[in-house]
């Protein structure tokens, strides 16, 4: 008897991505699969010089500029989700797919990111749905704040 592993949320947005680089007509190259690997292993919003560094540290040779157009392609077609939490901060990235709705509160002194998920904030949506006429696809909702650290208690 063969039992079948269910397949990984990588696994799950490789397919995605084959599927996408066919339509596009594109390469399927080394590259852009190792980079969705390593953004699919990971568990918080990063730059993308934090993307190239890690790279650069498993000895995989990968150009700055390859990881900006990789991480371009898969937030295109939607494996990436793209962040811009207030004008001092660089852009910062997280996987999409397979994802639940989430909003996030970010510390103004250190940049920390926590991700939060709060019910109401779908009643809400259902509520202005409803009233406006307009079908929500999605929605971001971001708290700046000062985190508990005591580093940043003293800023």
């Amino acid at each position: 008897m063969v039992i079948k592993k269910e397949p990984t949320l990588y696994d799950q947005a490789r397919e995605v991505l084959d599927s996408k680089i066919e339509e596009m007509g594109l390469r399927k190259t080394q590259e852009r699969y190792r980079i969705l690997e390593e953004i699919y292993k990971r568990e918080d919003h990063f730059e993308i010089e934090d993307l190239f560094d890690s790279m650069l540290q498993q000895n995989f040779n990968v150009s700055k500029a390859t990881v900006y157009n990789v991480v371009e392609l898969l937030t295109e077609i939607g494996l990436v989700i793209r962040h811009n939490f207030g004008n001092k901060n660089a852009a910062r990235y997280e996987k999409a797919f397979g994802r639940r709705q989430h909003s996030h509160i970010i510390c103004t002194k250190c940049n920390k990111v926590v991700e939060f998920c709060d019910p109401r904030l779908l009643l809400i949506q259902n509520t202005v749905e409803k009233y406006s006429g307009i079908t929500i696809k999605d929605h971001s909702l971001v708290f700046y704040g000062v985190c508990d650290n005591e580093s940043c208690q003293k800023k």
